[in-house]
């Protein structure tokens, strides 16, 4: 049975996780790519690999790390171009497959491993500075250290739900039989678009 007191609180991470999970960002970014350009099935595994690094986070908040980062920052600049650095590997990586594949047809369509388009999204997730910024506000302002850990597990399942919720309702929607045959033609243009946009959110991340 949850205290009543901390409803309140349950609400308001509730309210700020979904805010957190549909403002653009990588995340959209990486899992928009990957049911335009490969299939639903590799945009939803990526939503899940968003989903399961909203753990990592609780994890280093739970135990503490959290605040370690905020009182050295140096540490955040490091996440912060770690994370710059593989937004543009993936950039670099779309604008590649887009030039080398421009003249794919549908019954040629490229394929990504479950497990290649999980860690895709593990990491993007992982190395997001905007992540790691919302969960220090979140377990800094919100959660004190006498709050019950079973209340900051709650608060981390909130999160990761409403990340794969959001993330997993994208893949699918971008994926749907009718505007796949729509944007087919596009698709290297797509993949284009979408590398120079995560290059673009690396450089915004640096400066």
């Amino acid at each position: 049975m949850i205290d009543a007191n901390y409803w309140p609180m349950l609400g308001t991470v509730m309210l700020i996780a979904v805010g957190m999970a549909i403002s653009p960002g990588q995340d959209f970014a990486l899992v928009s790519r990957n049911a335009m350009v490969y299939s639903r099935r590799a945009g939803v595994w990526a939503s899940f690999g968003i989903a399961t690094a909203v753990w990592l986070h609780v994890a280093y908040c739970i135990t503490g790390v959290a605040l370690l980062v905020a009182s050295f920052p140096r540490l955040y600049v490091v996440i912060r171009w770690t994370g710059a650095a593989y937004l543009v590997y993936l950039g670099i990586q779309s604008l590649f497959r887009s030039t080398a594949h421009s003249e794919e047809t549908p019954a040629r369509q490229r394929d990504i491993t479950d497990r290649s388009a999980f860690g895709a999204g593990f990491l993007c997730n992982a190395l997001n500075p905007k992540t790691t910024l919302f969960f220090l506000s979140i377990f800094t302002q919100l959660i004190k250290p006498a709050t019950p850990i079973s209340i900051q597990l709650l608060c981390g399942l909130i999160i990761s739900l409403a990340h794969l919720a959001w993330f997993g309702s994208v893949a699918f929607w971008l994926s749907t039989p009718r505007l796949q045959a729509a944007i087919w033609r596009f698709k290297p243009w797509i993949e284009r678009a979408v590398g120079t946009v995560l290059i673009c959110l690396a450089a915004h991340l640096v400066y």
